[in-house]
Parts: structure tokens; C-alpha cells; sequence
């Protein structure tokens, strides 16, 4: 390949099938953003029990409380449940 590599999207943001010449070219996330690399270990060196997927119903007043509240929704939903939970004991 030249030495000008393609954009990995296009101009509506899609990114385009990757290859192998784009793969060579990939860093570990500890050299491309330390920063996050570091925050992804404390999280798990910090003895926090693993959450688990599920799928649950919530009525429409529920889910519209907690997300229009913006991102984090799910963590508030799961605050509020371990709030109940806590209280119950």
C-alpha cells in the first residue's frame, strides 16, 4: 500500500471493513490511551463483584425516569435496586 492510508470512515461516520494492512498498523491500548488503559485495571484490581447480563421488563414511567437523566441509566437503575436491597436486609 501507498504511504497514505484510506480514513477508517467515511464521511457519515461508517467505518469501512478493516484490513490486514490497517491491523498492522494497531497500537495496544496501553500505548494508544494510557489513560484509560490504567482507569480499565483499577476498575478490575478494585475487588468490584462482576456484573451480570439480564434482561428484565420495566414499565414505560420507569425507563424514561432513569434515562432521561442522560448516560448511566442502567448504573442508577442498579444503584436504586441495590438501594432496595440494602433497605430489605
Amino acid at each position: 500500500m501507498s504511504g497514505k492510508r484510506k480514513p477508517l470512515t467515511n464521511k457519515s461516520g461508517e467505518v469501512r471493513s478493516l484490513t490486514r494492512d490497517d491491523f498492522s498498523h494497531a497500537r495496544p491500548l496501553k500505548e494508544a490511551f494510557p489513560e484509560l488503559a490504567a482507569y480499565s485495571r483499577r476498575r478490575a484490581r478494585a475487588g468490584e463483584p462482576k456484573k451480570q447480563a439480564v434482561s428484565i421488563r420495566l414499565s414505560p414511567e420507569v425507563l424514561s425516569f432513569f434515562k432521561e437523566k442522560g448516560a448511566g441509566w442502567q448504573t442508577r437503575i442498579d444503584r436504586a435496586l441495590q438501594a432496595f436491597v440494602d433497605a430489605a436486609k
